[in-house]
């Protein structure tokens, strides 16, 4: 294998400074041409490479984004790394993309290692325990030390930095108020995101639309969790013991696990049930049957604006920072067969 050559030992060798080697490299004009396509011809013949990191270092500018997701088996977020790789790409920059797996300590620990000058900003998620807990001090502190963040999806109000999110609140709303439209009176509502900011704007969502339509609030039939191992015997609880018309589950698991149990249970999908759920991946989609009626939250979106704020902003050359942003992305109701309208039948007993 080659050994890569120095800029030490290519000045040694021809007997020249380290500063003339390194101005002849970047094309320097204070270094004659013949001096320049000597050592350039020297240092290809050497295999020499230069240190990216210690050069973009030495200029504060990494090109590098760190991305921190709460889960890798989460299609959403998944959507979201490929609209934060497609800008990055195009505008030079690289992704580092690490996992909090919903846990504080992870997420702190990621944040102090690639803050130390490996990355210029952060596009983040933030983690399940952060959020339960109302900690959020180390975004405050990586800030503070010249790092911006960019917030998507589960994001902390009280954070100053841009954020990307879903219009969480209208959208549970709307898609309530399509079921009740639908004729559906008990609409039972599955969430096992209930320490998450968007699953508290998902339940005041479907809240709100009871009240609009004078519906009373059946505490029976709300399911609230935070807990997946547990989910689905919470679910034939429900299903047993009501008499529901509908589900709206607040993530794409919850769905997946309310249209099994429905299917278990005898109901015919969407003749005695209607079912929607938030989150629109391949298995809600493709994989089910009937295949499920799903709140598309335009992931691959969300990530390319994330990823043009954040590189807006770090290669905003003005002395007063521009205002933080926080934008919305309307999400859109994909209609499927768990969600059709179609003439009662009779349930199987």
């Amino acid at each position: 294998m080659k050994v890569k050559a120095t800029l030490k030992q290519i000045a040694k060798e021809l007997n020249v400074s380290v500063s003339t080697v390194s101005k002849a490299l970047n094309d320097s004009p204070e270094i004659s041409e013949l001096t320049k396509v000597k050592i350039k011809e020297y240092a290809k013949l050497k295999n020499y490479k230069p240190n990216v990191i210690g050069l973009n270092l030495k200029n504060r500018k990494t090109k590098t984004i760190g991305v921190i997701i709460p889960n890798i088996l989460n299609s959403f977020y998944a959507k979201v790394f490929s609209g934060i790789e497609k800008v990055a790409d195009k505008q030079g920059y690289n992704v580092i993309t690490c996992i909090s797996n919903e846990s504080i300590v992870k997420e702190v620990h990621t944040l102090e290692m690639l803050s130390n000058g490996t990355i210029d900003g952060f596009i983040l998620s933030v983690s399940e325990e952060a959020q339960k807990l109302q900690d959020y001090s180390h975004f405050s502190e990586i800030i503070n030390e010249g790092t911006p963040i960019v917030m998507f999806d589960r994001i902390a109000e009280e954070i100053e930095c841009d954020k990307v999110v879903v219009d969480d609140f209208d959208s549970a709303l709307n898609v309530t108020q399509h079921l009740i439209k639908l004729g559906c009176k008990n609409i039972a509502l599955i969430s096992s995101i209930e320490n998450l900011s968007v699953g508290k704007l998902r339940i005041e969502g479907y809240l709100k639309a009871l009240e609009l339509n004078g519906i009373p609030v059946n505490e029976n039939i709300i399911l609230r969790t935070d807990c997946e191992e547990d989910m689905k015997s919470k679910i034939e609880g429900v299903f047993d013991n009501n008499t529901i018309d509908a589900v709206f589950a607040l993530e794409e698991n919850d769905s997946v696990a309310a249209l099994r149990v429905a299917i278990k249970k005898g109901y015919n999908v969407p003749e005695d049930l209607s079912i929607i759920g938030f989150a629109d991946g391949i298995l809600a989609s493709r994989r089910l049957s009937p295949s499920l009626t799903t709140v598309s939250q335009h992931g691959v979106e969300i990530g390319e604006v994330a990823a043009k704020l954040l590189i807006d902003r770090l290669e905003n050359d003005d002395e007063i920072e521009p205002p933080f942003e926080t934008v919305v992305i309307k999400t859109k109701l994909k209609e499927r067969e768990s969600s059709r309208t179609k003439k009662k039948s009779a349930r199987k007993k």
